[in-house]
């Protein structure tokens, strides 16, 4: 935006090109993705507001917020005549919204990095399919880079169709739409066995609430966690 001509400047939206519905009134303008400029800018809003705030933008932009890039760009404008003040402006409602952006971003990555469950394919790499409500991709790599230094895997966003890939605490995220490639290997069902006997043995019947399950736990994760997969109809008792 900051590079483009003047038509662009008073943009009443902005949308990826796969999902812009025009009309015979508005003239869409194609920006074309520039990495040298895109660095300028985020240098800028380093310099000029503050790191925080670069890493606050970073972390809404993968999320599915509604109509983001158009909120991102009211907080970029803020904070280029606010400065490093912006980021406590709680108060005002482009920056309220920013922060509650990053926060459930933030949360999901570390909700997640808990319920991630892994299956051995083709004898030596770890696979885990996930379907979470923001791109978590690239900020789930560190923790599992660091936490399987020794071991392959991949975990796959079905949602999102793409793939965080590692080996040797190298990792890289690319298109994945074929989970069909990698089959769950055959003792699958005796590791499920071994999760149900463990939580069966473990579970305290008198303390069980359901209700601080889900919030732990939230429903929406379940589909792809091994020990709620290995009892029929949910979680295990007392879990």
């Amino acid at each position: 935006h900051y590079y483009a001509k003047s038509p662009v400047e008073k943009a009443e939206g902005i949308y990826p090109q796969a999902a812009y519905q025009g009309d015979l009134v508005r003239r869409p303008v194609v920006i074309e993705t520039d990495e040298a400029k895109a660095d300028r800018v985020g240098a800028a809003i380093k310099k000029r507001i503050s790191a925080h705030d670069l890493r606050r933008v970073y972390y809404a932009f993968h999320t599915e917020t509604p109509e983001k890039e158009m909120l991102l760009l009211r907080y970029i404008r803020l904070g280029f005549r606010r400065g490093a003040a912006t980021y406590l402006l709680y108060g005002d409602p482009t920056v309220c919204a920013v922060r509650k952006a990053e926060q459930r971003l933030g949360n999901e990555v570390h909700r997640l990095c808990g319920l991630i469950r892994f299956s051995v394919v083709n004898d030596s790499i770890l696979y885990a399919a996930v379907e979470p409500d923001n791109d978590v991709l690239e900020f789930l790599a560190p923790h599992f880079s660091d936490r399987f230094h020794a071991d392959p895997f991949i975990i796959h966003d079905r949602k999102r169709k793409k793939a965080l890939a590692c080996a040797r605490r190298e990792w890289y995220i690319t298109d994945f739409d074929d989970a069909g490639l990698f089959e769950k290997a055959g003792d699958e069902d005796a590791v499920r066995a071994l999760w149900r006997g463990y939580f069966d043995a473990m579970a305290i019947r008198e303390r069980t609430n359901p209700k601080c399950q889900r919030n732990f736990m939230p429903v929406r994760y379940w589909k792809h966690i091994t020990e709620v997969q290995a009892v029929a109809g949910g979680m295990p008792d007392g879990f």
